[in-house]
């Protein structure tokens, strides 16, 4: 058949080049032929260091070793975001990974919790929760507990480009092609336009049947050459640049990232085992980029090992993320600022559906409209989820966070705010990767209190509930003793024998 596919051409490197071509290798193995075109003299930003857990379904399925990750990648473990300043100045909050307390059929934790806090049983919901108090303390390990009441999920801090040295290492080994090379021109398929080769500075071709578009934000292949047309979210996301810097590691690895609002934007602390990442996401219309970086670097609180790096972005997506015989990921598929570390998640989403509906006998309507539906309803699902953090402020201390504050949301958000601030109801939308903790604690900690409760929480006593509730913080706290601190893991774990 004429347009099975037998070949895969990855354009570009980095994460998303190097992470697609190691997944889509290492699944389909000899089915198809993997060659990936990248050039040395092109630059990646290179400043996604943070992740969220689905990342070790990634480590998994490729087989790496854990231990071998950390050490190459020069990672520490995130537990969690520290959210600082966001509803007003002066106040934090976390987004961990865990979750609160132990959850029941039909009745989650915190409604519990939200009844006790109407009784006048005063607590803070965060210290039923594992991550957190492992947080608080600096604490981590790998815990191997029956009990869900202890599970402690975790993800990393790495440093991006390392992580693409690792992968293309990995990718290489197992058979994948690098060519070395500029595109200079992109052959397209006069009858059926879906694009047939790449031309190469000083003549060489690159022939392949499906495309992987990984060439960042200018999107060669997606933008350039199809003109696939992108979905502008910036009037609600407002920032529109980023600049990062790395700095000297600190004494004490913390097991979080840092997320510190300031008047018109974030800045990022992300802490790695041989220096600090930092970064600043602003708004353009509000900072000039000499008034960001006069914030930056005078919030570094360790030496700048660089000048800073300007990273102009234009938050939302490309309407259609597979194109004919072209599939964009990475920045090729859009920007979501990296307020909660969704970046190299996106990569990871968009080559496990691809390897889901692979388009093996040939690229049909069916298969790219699946991919294209799925798609969008997940950029817009991590979307509200970071819309929420700016939408509940409540600082008053500059125009940004008044703008922030009055602007129409999504239905969607809209909705799910009420629910929860009706009777502490979410619903777990198909798509979203934030689960109901998540949501509940970003709510929670821009001030969204639940008026009411499920009635399971009325079930029990006065004494009972006080009674539930301090056993089950008893309970989460038992295992902190015995846990080493974050630094002391990382040197027993990454210990080569």
């Amino acid at each position: 058949m004429k347009d099975r596919i037998r070949k895969v051409v990855v354009v570009g490197g980095g994460t998303a080049g190097w992470m697609s071509a190691a997944l889509i290798k290492r699944v389909l193995g000899g089915a198809v032929e993997v060659e990936l075109v990248e050039s040395e003299s092109i630059g990646i930003v290179g400043v996604g260091e943070a992740t969220i857990p689905p990342i070790q379904h990634v480590n998994a399925v490729l087989g790496l070793d854990e231990a071998e990750f950390l050490r190459e990648t020069k990672s520490t473990v995130k537990l969690a975001i520290r959210f600082e300043n966001w509803r007003v100045q002066g106040e934090q909050y976390y987004h961990t990974f865990g979750a609160p307390g132990k959850s029941q059929a039909f009745c989650h934790f915190h409604h519990f919790w939200t009844r006790a806090q109407s009784g006048g049983f005063k607590t803070d919901l965060w210290d039923y929760d594992l991550n957190y108090l492992c947080c608080e303390e600096n604490k981590f390990v790998k815990l191997q507990a029956q009990d869900k009441m202890w599970d402690m999920p975790y993800a990393y801090h790495f440093d991006a480009s390392l992580y693409g040295v690792f992968l293309r290492k990995y990718s290489e080994k197992r058979g994948v092609k690098r060519t070395e090379g500029l595109i200079e021109d992109v052959n397209i398929n006069a009858e059926s336009g879906h694009v047939e080769s790449l031309v190469l500075q000083g003549g060489g071709l690159v022939e392949g049947d499906l495309f992987i578009d990984c060439s960042g934000i200018r999107g060669l292949l997606i933008h350039q050459k199809l003109n696939t047309g992108y979905d502008d979210w910036g009037h609600w996301l407002p920032c529109d640049r980023a600049m990062a810097v790395p700095s000297e590691r600190f004494d004490e690895t913390l097991p979080f990232t840092r997320s510190i609002a300031h008047s018109a934007g974030w800045q990022w602390r992300i802490p790695l085992q041989h220096r600090n990442g930092n970064g600043l996401v602003y708004s353009s219309r509000h900072y000039s980029d000499d008034q960001a970086a006069d914030i930056l670097l005078n919030n570094l609180e360790s030496k700048a090992l660089a000048d800073p790096k300007i990273i102009p972005f234009r938050t939302g997506r490309t309407r259609r993320q597979w194109n004919r015989n072209v599939i964009a990921v990475g920045l090729s598929s859009g920007f979501l600022e990296p307020l909660e570390s969704t970046s190299i998640y996106l990569i990871q989403s968009a080559i496990v559906r691809l390897l889901h509906l692979f388009p093996l006998a040939g690229v049909t309507p069916e298969l790219t409209g699946e991919y294209n539906r799925q798609s969008k309803r997940e950029y817009e699902l991590i979307r509200d989820f970071i819309i929420l953090h700016y939408y509940l402020n409540e600082r008053d201390d500059s125009q940004f966070w008044r703008d922030t504050r009055n602007m129409d949301v999504p239905e969607r958000l809209t909705n799910k705010i009420a629910l929860f601030r009706s009777n502490g109801t979410l619903v777990q939308d198909h798509l979203d990767i934030f689960l109901e903790p998540s949501w509940l604690q970003v709510m929670l900690g821009q001030g969204v209190m639940p008026q009411d409760y499920h009635p399971i929480a009325n079930q029990l006593s006065d004494e009972q509930l006080q009674e539930k509730l301090v056993k089950t913080m008893q309970l989460k706290k038992e295992p902190l003793p015995k846990i080493p601190g974050h630094d002391q893991f990382l040197e027993m774990f990454c210990k080569q024998d």
